[in-house]
């Protein structure tokens, strides 16, 4: 993926009218986290059952270094966009868990060896959780297939 095609896409969204601010981040930030290959994504409405944030972006990666790029990728598309972040934690290489405060949302990136022990999914069950379009997971692009007469690529 270029740059230019993730500014884009991160531009659309925030600028979306169906996601109003602070939804529009958490949108942008789940995608993001999405097409760096995470897994088991949600983003969660805690207005109401928190003071800390207005929604939690959650998602999982399979190593600590998909991790530490889906964060890394955030919190350069947040700062471009014009966003402060507030507080991240867990950027080591060690981590099991980084936290990226956005103010408004917060985001949770888990390596999903781990995010069962944490189980934050449980503590904010009663949370209303939005729903992700499919297309904000990332996609594998089709095999190509052997051309030739053979079928098996040769003239």
């Amino acid at each position: 993926m270029s740059s230019e095609f993730i500014n884009n896409q991160i531009d659309q969204i925030i600028n979306d009218k169906n996601y109003p601010y602070p939804l529009n981040l958490a949108m942008a930030s789940t995608w993001l986290i999405g097409n760096l290959k995470g897994v088991n994504l949600k983003v969660l409405d805690v207005a109401k059952q928190s003071s800390l944030a207005d929604y939690f972006v959650m998602g999982s990666a399979t190593n600590s270094i998909s991790a530490r790029a889906m964060a890394d990728e955030v919190i350069s598309q947040m700062k471009r966009a014009g966003h402060q972040i507030v507080s991240r934690e867990g950027m080591s290489s060690t981590a099991d868990w980084i936290l990226l405060d956005i103010g408004d949302i917060i985001i949770h990136i888990f390596l999903d060896s781990s995010r069962n022990a944490y189980d934050l999914d449980s503590l904010w069950a009663s949370a209303k959780s939005i729903d992700i379009p499919q297309e904000y997971y990332s996609s594998e692009q089709e095999e190509e297939k052997p051309s030739g007469p053979d079928g098996r690529g040769f003239f």
